[in-house]
This record gives structure tokens, C-alpha cells and sequence, in this order.
């Protein structure tokens, strides 16, 4: 066995980790609040795998040059989740879709968690 093989993240059983609802809802706001600029997107990187956290890191720095290059500063987004889909197309992972309404539009997220080493982990995030 390998070294990296030893340390690979253990696909985790659905029955032994809590309801992904929770986390699915802190995770969208968390997300939204990092693309606004209020939050460092540091304090997600648990939850997230290697590559969603880089999309998400990608998408903060948009946000960033965005928002300088209009000369406005990072203001706390004020939205409300309307809705929460998520189904498991298989055991230990949940597709989600939240609906996010703003003060100007409304959005959708879309996160894939997988239960990884007893948690729940974002291995894809899309914000539309």
C-alpha cells in the first residue's frame, strides 16, 4: 500500500453521518458571504474538498477585482434561502440545489457532498 493510498479520505455510509441540511444551508451562506467579501474564504477549507475550494477561491478573487475595479467595498449580502432540494443518487452523497433570494436577484446554488472520513465535504459547488 501506498503512502497516499493510507491517507486517501474513507467514503463515510449515509447512516452514520447527521442530516446534510444544516451544513448545506451554513455552507451556502458562507459561500455567498466570500464571493461579497465579508468572509475569508479560509474559513470554509474543511468543508471542502481540494478542487471545490479552489473554484471557490477562483470565484472570490473575481468577486474581488469585480468590485475593485467598480471602486465598492465588500458589503454583507442580505438574502433569504428559499428553498433546499437534495436527494442521494448514492449512499454517503447528496446532490443539493438552494434557491438564495437578494435584494436584486435570485439565485441558485448547486453542492455535491460526499461523506468523507465521518463528515460531510463539498466536493462540487456552482453558484448561479
Amino acid at each position: 500500500m501506498m503512502l497516499n493510498e493510507y491517507f486517501a479520505p474513507q467514503p463515510t455510509s449515509a447512516a452514520e453521518l447527521p442530516d446534510p441540511e444544516p451544513l448545506l444551508r451554513s455552507l451556502t451562506h458562507g459561500a455567498l458571504e466570500v464571493l461579497a467579501g465579508v468572509r475569508e474564504v479560509d474559513q470554509l477549507a474543511r468543508w471542502f474538498n481540494e478542487d471545490a475550494y479552489r473554484v471557490l477561491v477562483t470565484r472570490a478573487n473575481l468577486s474581488a477585482r469585480a468590485r475593485s475595479a467598480r471602486g465598492t467595498a465588500p458589503i454583507r449580502p442580505n438574502f433569504q434561502i428559499l428553498t433546499i432540494r437534495h436527494s442521494a443518487p448514492a449512499d454517503g452523497v447528496v446532490e443539493a440545489a438552494i434557491v438564495v433570494a437578494g435584494p436584486g436577484r435570485t439565485r441558485a446554488v448547486a453542492i455535491r457532498l460526499e461523506g468523507l472520513d465521518r463528515r460531510w465535504r463539498a466536493t462540487s459547488l456552482a453558484i448561479l
